[in-house]
């Protein structure tokens, strides 16, 4: 006859007890990872203007400090559709740089406080775990704030002209060399914060003979002038 210990818990309950501990275990260490992963993630930007009655109303940018990014261009009875895209390191630095400078939004008026015309509602937001401080202006004469402003708004162009070319050169490749002209027009007005995300696109109209000579001609020399600013 097999003897138990007064102090041994029957088998099954061993196995329950190990089961809870096993389970413990499992959600303890998802939760410190997906800790991990927040922290490596870092802070998160957010740009966002609107403005109503204008094309487009509402515009969106949310950049995180590893880079990925993701824009929303609409208006605003359409429904949100953000877009990733990537940043470089550099900008992206940059950009957490001056919003550094501003104290990553928290407490700071950023707004002119004069007599102007509505130039559209400019919200920027600045999250990192718990933390969380945006500011709202229509104006300012603040050189970091400026900077921030102008760097954003041209991320918004820059993807907008892009997916605009991508567009056209799979559903109207008579408007292929418009998109062209409108980012070279663009890049020469110093609007693109990184124009060389436009080359693999420039590249397939200029190898492309289905396209017209004028619009492969004319993405060639595009992209020779942005090789050439690197």
């Amino acid at each position: 006859m097999v003897r138990h210990s007064p102090h041994a818990l029957p088998s099954r309950t061993v196995f329950l007890l190990g089961g809870s501990l096993f389970l413990v275990i499992v959600l303890f260490v998802s939760s410190a990872a997906q800790s991990a992963l927040r922290t490596a993630e870092g802070g998160t930007i957010t740009f966002r203007k609107i403005f109503k009655s204008s094309y487009p109303e509402f515009v969106e940018i949310k950049l995180n400090e590893n880079g990925s990014a993701s824009y929303d261009i609409r208006q605003l009875d359409e429904p949100p559709s953000p877009v990733a895209f990537q940043v470089s390191a550099p900008l992206a630095q940059k950009i957490f740089s001056l919003a550094a400078k501003l104290h990553n939004f928290q407490g700071v008026d950023l707004e002119v406080h004069r007599r102007i015309a509505n130039l559209g509602e400019k919200t920027l937001r600045y999250e990192k775990g718990s933390e969380a401080y945006e500011v709202k202006f229509n104006y300012t004469l603040d050189d970091s704030a400026t900077q921030l402003l102008n760097l954003f708004e041209g991320l918004c162009r820059q993807e907008n002209d892009l997916s605009t070319l991508v567009r056209v050169m799979r559903y109207d490749r008579l408007g292929v060399n418009d998109a062209v002209g409108q980012l070279e027009t663009d890049f020469n007005n110093k609007l693109l914060p990184e124009p060389e995300r436009l080359l693999p696109a420039l590249d397939q109209v200029a190898a492309d003979d289905t396209y017209l000579d004028i619009a492969r001609q004319r993405a060639h020399i595009l992209a020779s002038k942005i090789r050439g600013t690197r």
